[in-house]
């Protein structure tokens, strides 16, 4: 349940731990995955804010975002890749911009869990188009690029 305060100037207050985590879809993650604090603006914005938890050798399937999307990496070290190019280390206070239409993954490295913000506006009622698990001869492909 979701508990929210507005204040006299109409803020939105959605206090920490007022909503219920829920597990990550086995339809759209591989391993354990907890997504906590959801929250969608309401209309005219499209935004939409969520706080997902990796543990180790925990990923998203391969997706795009009609508008793109924001990652802040808060906690852990991590993995993202766009299709054809470098995986890339991702460490807390690193922001990833996920382009618009471009097929990607992200998650935990296979020993370390990691904790992201992820920002993304929806386009005609979606956020996220859903695609196919990532393989593990894929999520383990070497090198990884770190700068």
């Amino acid at each position: 349940m979701n508990e929210t305060h507005a204040s006299s100037a109409d803020m939105l207050v959605q206090r920490a731990g007022s909503s219920d985590a829920i597990q990550g879809p086995s339809e759209y993650f591989t391993g354990q995955v907890r997504i906590d604090r959801v929250f969608s603006a309401p209309a005219p914005s499209r935004v939409g804010v969520a706080v997902v938890n990796f543990e180790p050798g925990a990923r998203t399937n391969w997706h795009t975002h009609p508008v793109g999307q924001i990652l802040l990496v808060t906690d852990g070290v991590g993995w993202t890749q766009c299709e054809g190019g470098p995986k890339t280390e991702i460490r807390p206070g690193d922001l990833i911009w996920c382009n618009c239409g471009r097929r990607h993954w992200h998650g935990a490295t296979d020993k370390t869990a990691m904790q992201h913000v992820a920002i993304q506006e929806s386009q005609d009622g979606s956020p996220v188009e859903w695609m196919e698990p990532v393989p593990d001869a894929v999520y383990l492909a070497g090198p990884v690029k770190t700068d």
